[in-house]
């Protein structure tokens, strides 16, 4: 999938899921639960342990139906490393320059991470294709990511840290172009336990409000 494709799709879903967990089998039946539940995005951190070769193994059978990620990369090695194995774009949790032009410069997605006004402006203009606003609950958030975007209207942002379904729609009427949710979408009870049907039905449910947050906020699609 192009970079332009996958840009599209992240706008177009308005979720990206931030898959956790404490093995690849957990993450990768997590994958095909948010994936049942009607989200065709999956990031795949690097804490999960073999998440290079689980990107390698999503890459192979799910793609381009499932835009498949890489998220907590902190350096140029490893963005390298999981694009050489089929990742469609990179997430790191802050602002690392030499990563984002390496990303760049294989023609693959960019989410860098930021703060405050100053790094989402740094990301930006260093190339990142979406700036991802972390950690935004513990800095006020869909009031900061509405303050952010005031003067700030043109960056595309990405508001991830303590999103649910209770604050998300706040946080897409605030102008987030879309939100990263981790572990109150992929309960870790609900994999332990294999109830993968909790995940899909929570992935629903956050879409379901996605889309009627962004129907109030633009009208009718």
């Amino acid at each position: 999938m192009s970079k332009d494709k996958a840009r599209r799709r992240i706008l177009e879903i308005g979720i990206i899921p931030v898959i956790r967990a404490s093995s690849a089998a957990h993450a990768m039946r997590a994958a095909e639960a948010v994936s049942a539940g009607g989200i065709p995005i999956v990031e795949i951190t690097m804490t999960v342990p073999g998440a290079i070769d689980l990107i390698r193994d999503l890459a192979a059978t799910v793609a381009p139906k499932v835009l498949v990620g890489a998220g907590t990369v902190l350096d140029p090695v490893t963005a390298e490393r999981c694009i050489d194995v089929g990742a469609q774009f990179i997430v790191s949790p802050g602002l690392h320059l030499s990563t984002v032009k390496t990303v760049n410069s294989r023609g693959v997605l960019m989410i860098a991470g930021a703060l405050t006004p100053g790094e989402v402006i740094e990301a930006w203009d260093a190339g990142s294709d979406f700036v991802k606003v972390f950690p935004c609950d513990s800095v006020g958030g869909a009031k900061y990511i509405q303050s952010l975007k005031g003067p700030l209207p043109q960056i595309p942002m990405i508001p991830t840290g303590g999103v649910n379904l209770e604050n998300v729609g706040d946080l897409i009427r605030a102008g987030a172009d879309a939100v990263g949710v981790g572990g109150e979408l992929i309960s870790k009870a609900a994999l332990s336990s294999g109830n993968l049907e909790q995940i899909t039905a929570a992935a629903a449910r956050y879409l379901s409000v996605i889309y009627e947050a962004r129907r109030i906020l633009h009208g009718p699609c």
